[in-house]
């Protein structure tokens, strides 16, 4: 499963299903194929753009997020968190992503992180979020985290939610490209830090 997760850049991703799923689509290429689910995990322009969703929108395209998002985009159906949805083979569940330590992503603001279940996979996409209480009750098979800070999870923190959640497989986001606050210096070196406690997945941008 872990090679059929393609990293964008920034907190986008794409998963190859069946459905064919858009985490955050940010400044991507139009496709050939629509896709079958696009999920915003917050309002933040970077992560919430009316344009990119547009490119990869079909007819039948199913858009999920939150109360901020769906005054965004149209007709985004909404999902809250611990709710669960279904799409083919996949399963997804909304995870509450905030700052404990910081005003950036305030818990009130409704901000998402994903769990996706697919191929007898469980992947956790974090979203904007520190280590939270809510975080003790999932045990992904693949986590992407950030690693960028400024409210969300720095290389520390994302070690951290390793250690507490034991995945096979790491992808850290949020990293490389310019104004991110992190680098492909902070990767590697969340890399080490992980050790033999996971596989870290440091992909090259793909657009």
């Amino acid at each position: 499963m872990i090679d059929r997760i393609q990293w964008l850049g920034h907190g986008s991703f794409l998963i190859q299903g069946p459905p064919l799923i858009y985490i955050n689509p940010w400044r991507v290429a139009s496709s050939t194929f629509h896709a079958d689910v696009i999920l915003i995990s917050h309002d933040n322009y970077d992560l919430c753009s009316v344009a990119d969703v547009n490119k990869l929108r079909g007819e039948n395209t199913i858009v999920l997020g939150n109360e901020a998002v769906q005054e965004q985009i149209d007709d985004v159906e909404l999902l809250r968190p611990w709710q669960a949805r279904t799409f083919d083979r996949a399963s997804i569940k909304g995870i509450p992503a905030y700052s404990i330590k910081s005003m950036r992503y305030p818990k009130e603001a409704g901000g998402l992180g994903f769990v996706i279940s697919l191929n007898f996979y469980d992947i956790y996409y974090a979203g904007n979020t520190e280590m939270t209480p809510e975080m003790e009750r999932i045990q992904p098979d693949i986590a992407i985290l950030p690693i960028n800070g400024d409210g969300a999870l720095d290389v520390p923190g994302a070690v951290d939610v390793v250690k507490k959640m034991h995945p096979r497989w790491v992808i850290p986001s949020h990293w490389g490209s310019v104004g991110e606050g992190a680098t492909r210096e902070d990767a590697k070196a969340f890399k080490d830090a992980i050790g033999g406690r996971a596989t870290v997945v440091i992909s090259e941008q793909t657009r």
